[in-house]
């Protein structure tokens, strides 16, 4: 996993990830909000639903190259009917899907990619969602103003060697001779 943060959204922890420029938000987390003991039951609850099934498959379409669209078409036939069933991991083994992603160990759990993360978000509930997407703005708002500081001190200290290294370099002046647009360079000794 590579850069991990927590968001607290009404009162429960939510664990983001950064890989490769996307944020993966972890819906285990966030089913936790709904049902704090059984959270993997809820996941594959809202996996079950056609339209979940369809939003994921397009999601994917638009996002990853590598999809497996015959095996997508065939699990979306099937959801929605009483008898269906998909866990993350057979949606990612079946499909070879990015936007969903299933780690185990200490931080593990089930991230998505922050569009599905806020789709799942929006079927618990629109408040829960509502909250979910201000406090993840408010993270990214800070990582930019926490960008800017660093980019304008690391201006300042290019800036201070520039101006460091003529002053320690050899001094020169130059001038141009008004009538003749000479240019003249005088170097002191």
């Amino acid at each position: 996993m590579s850069k991990s943060k927590k968001i607290d959204v009404q009162g429960t922890e939510i664990l983001i990830y950064t890989e490769k420029d996307d944020e993966y938000i972890s819906l285990t987390d966030i089913a936790r909000y709904r049902d704090a003991e059984r959270s993997d039951y809820i996941l594959q609850n809202w996996m079950r639903n056609r339209n979940t099934i369809e939003f994921i498959g397009l999601w994917e379409l638009f996002n990853n190259p590598d999809f497996n669209s015959i095996e997508f078409d065939g699990i979306k036939n099937q959801s929605g009917s009483n008898s269906f069933a998909l866990t993350p991991k057979r949606w990612i083994e079946t499909t070879h899907a990015i936007g969903i992603v299933s780690k185990t160990g200490r931080y593990g759990g089930t991230f998505a990619h922050r569009d599905i993360a806020f789709e799942f978000a929006s079927w618990l509930s629109a408040e829960f969602k509502f909250y979910l997407i201000k406090e993840f703005q408010r993270l990214k708002e800070e990582e930019q103003k926490q960008i800017g500081w660093t980019a304008k001190c690391e201006l300042s200290k290019i800036n201070y060697h520039i101006h460091t290294d003529a002053i320690n370099q050899k001094p020169h002046t130059c001038y141009t001779h008004a009538t003749t647009n000479i240019v003249c360079v005088c170097q002191r000794g």
